[in-house]
């Protein structure tokens, strides 16, 4: 068995590695960059060793500092997670050359099967049927082009290295080829350091279905049964299940065996994920059925795996990765019950699902009876703009699929995240859908009803109870004095206003815009009313309310319904007055990284068109412009890192198109 493991990732999935590796009595050694210096999986291991500055590719996408930090500890074996280095073959190959043990396949197997166009190449000749599409050599735009018309549109556009929908772009014509190619290159370039794609034909309604398979260095594989993983936005997983709803026996065993069979052809050894799609939602023994891609790793939704087969995959890598034989033959692998996970990420789905970022102020996460939680963060924690937005997975296990949703549905309704908006809302909505509740679903299903799925809850309950967790806190401050001065009228904190009605507007700050409630105080304390012509409400919410509250920093984190409000007393600070219009101006969304710039100062622009990309949790937001008119200045180099709020470009004051 190893004996020191270097765990070249972070957050969730490296605390995850070094729980097993623990009980299995291997030391763990934990990486780090600037702004993870304090991060959970750091505490967690028993040696960390920093590799750089915060982006990725200045850190954990540095195949020489990792191995530097092996050596340097002393570490015979390297576990990549899943994401950064994870489907690269250049790290099993370093890894090799230093004599280290790779917690994965080999560096051949990863070329084979880990780039997508390889991967269906090898398929095609194992005879399991793949998408048509095109995964050539050339990757000039006039060649990929003429292979989408070739195709017929609509068309999707893959990144061939990586995972995790990165470097994906869903194509309905020929007219916006061109700029979806951009940004796909763009951002494959930036995750997984390689820009070449591929180009499929678009399934029509397909469900997505993955196999985990098992390899080891004495010729085993073997399956691990199926994950359903069709609900997905923007083609990144959402909520998993396995075994998949409705999968018929036969379909079960053809998809099970082209999966071990393809893991065969390449003498496969680690864990690695076949994935298909099935096309027309259905799960039958006759549905068509093509496989799309294979992952080299192993995957974010494991977890689901591991709980209907009471198996841990991360102890099989150990022990394959040791030399051992796999711990089972296929007949003594069984599966029971069901369970389904949900990813937690730091997002907005009311604000198109903008990444969030800051200090977690609170993370309270029911933990109830079987539930099973994996994070990589803790209150007090920061969620950082320069990785993956999740921050965490409740995954539930039950005898049936209908107990697993119930009981990740209470999970998430008892759950308490504050600081960065989450989509925990967004989540209980998804779980509550008719067609995921009946398992009548597809890959499109969140885009369809996306609309229902994202809607604003008002905030007007929630603005109430902050305003008066707000008051109360600034009232019971004052309470010693007047305990000592009660007979002083003039530190008096009960609103007494001589031949007047005592009620007042007070103003707070609302998610970051002014509102002005009403305050009437009474002999108990106040009551606050938002709108003001509202009926008023108590200083207490009654005992069954919803309402969670937390207090820090003069504001108040209200979470109603799974939506965070923070409510807040006003600050005025000349540095946040504007410098002009907000039409006039082009500011970063979040913080992040300026990945391009697409004007130049005297371009002349009408409204919409596009100014600039950021790149932030591995997401690109494009910024446009407000107005017609003409770019002034650019404030910021293309690469630079910015900061929510910066100014980008700005349109000169008395331009015209």
């Amino acid at each position: 068995m190893l004996t020191k493991v270097l765990i070249a990732n972070r957050g969730e999935i490296a605390c995850r590695i070094i729980r097993t590796a623990r009980r299995l009595g291997i030391a763990t050694v934990a990486v780090y960059s600037d702004v993870d210096a304090k991060a959970l999986h750091v505490a967690q291991a028993d040696e960390a060793v920093h590799i750089g500055p915060s982006p990725a590719p200045d850190s954990y996408l540095r195949i020489d500092k990792i191995i530097a930090a092996a050596k340097a500890t002393g570490a015979d074996a390297i576990h990549p997670g899943y994401g950064f280095l994870s489907e690269n073959a250049e790290l099993p190959a370093a890894c090799t050359a230093a004599r280290i043990a790779f917690i994965g396949p080999s560096a051949d197997a990863m070329r084979a099967l880990g780039g997508k166009a390889a991967a269906k190449l090898l398929a095609i000749k194992a005879g399991v049927p793949v998408v048509p599409g095109y995964q050539g050599a050339a990757q000039d735009l006039n060649t990929l082009k003429a292979e989408a018309r070739r195709i017929g549109y609509p068309v999707m556009i893959k990144a061939v290295a990586g995972g995790g929908g990165r470097g994906m772009r869903l194509v309905e014509s020929e007219a916006e080829f061109a700029s979806l190619l951009d940004s796909a290159q763009r951002e494959a370039k930036s995750a997984f350091g390689n820009d070449i794609v591929l180009i499929e034909k678009f399934v029509v309604a397909p469900r997505h279905i993955e196999v985990q398979v098992f390899g080891d260095s004495h010729g085993n594989v073997v399956h691990l049964f199926e994950r359903d993983c069709s609900l997905q936005r923007r083609n990144q997983k959402v909520i998993e299940e396995a075994p998949a709803p409705g999968m018929s026996a036969g379909l079960r065993a053809k998809i099970c065996g082209a999966a071990v069979q393809l893991a065969k052809s390449v003498g496969y050894q680690g864990a690695g994920t076949v994935e298909f799609l099935v096309e027309g939602g259905k799960l039958s023994a006759d549905a068509p059925w093509y496989f799309i891609e294979m992952n080299t790793r192993l995957q974010v939704e494991h977890p689901v795996t591991e709980e209907i087969t009471g198996l841990d995959l991360v102890e099989w890598q150990f022990r394959v990765a040791s030399g051992e034989a796999l711990p089972l033959k296929q007949t003594e692998i069984a599966m029971s019950g069901h369970a389904i996970e949900a990813r937690l990420c730091a997002e907005d789905p009311t604000n198109g699902f903008m990444p969030s970022v800051g200090k977690i102020v609170r993370f309270d996460v029911a933990s109830n009876s079987g539930l099973r939680l994996e994070t990589g963060v803790e209150a007090d924690g920061e969620v950082s703009p320069f990785y993956d937005s999740m921050i965490a997975k409740l995954i539930a296990p039950a005898s049936d699929r209908a107990r697993a949703i119930q009981q990740l549905l209470c999970a998430l309704e008892g759950a308490f995240v504050a600081g960065p908006q989450t989509n925990i809302a967004f989540l209980r909505a998804l779980l509550g859908h008719a067609g995921v509740r009946s398992g009548d679903m597809d890959t499109g299903l969140i885009a369809r009803d996306l609309a229902g799925l994202t809607m604003d809850a008002t905030t007007s309950m929630a603005t109430v109870r902050g305003a008066h967790a707000l008051i109360e806190e600034r009232w019971a401050a004052h309470s010693s004095m007047r305990r000592r001065d009660w007979r002083d009228p003039w530190i008096a904190c009960d609103g007494f206003l001589l031949g007047a009605q005592r009620k007042t507007g007070v103003r707070f700050d609302v998610d970051g815009k002014a509102v002005t409630v009403g305050v009437r105080w009474v002999d108990s304390g106040c009551l606050v009313s938002y709108p003001a012509d509202r009926e008023e409400s108590g200083p207490y919410p009654p005992p069954d309310s919803p309402v969670k509250v937390h207090l820090t920093d003069n504001r108040a984190f209200v979470v109603l319904d799974g939506r965070q409000t923070v409510v807040g007393w006003p600050t005025y600070d000349i540095d946040e007055i504007s410098d002009g219009s907000s039409l006039d101006t082009i500011r970063a969304p979040i913080n992040g990284r300026l990945a391009k710039i697409m004007v130049a100062e005297g371009d002349v622009l009408t409204k919409g068109d596009k100014v600039a990309v950021v790149e932030a949790m591995k997401m690109e937001h494009v910024l446009h412009v407000a107005r017609d008119g003409t770019i002034g200045k650019i404030a910021v180099k293309e690469g630079a890192q910015v900061i929510q709020g910066m100014l980008i470009a700005s349109l000169a004051v008395d331009a015209g198109p």
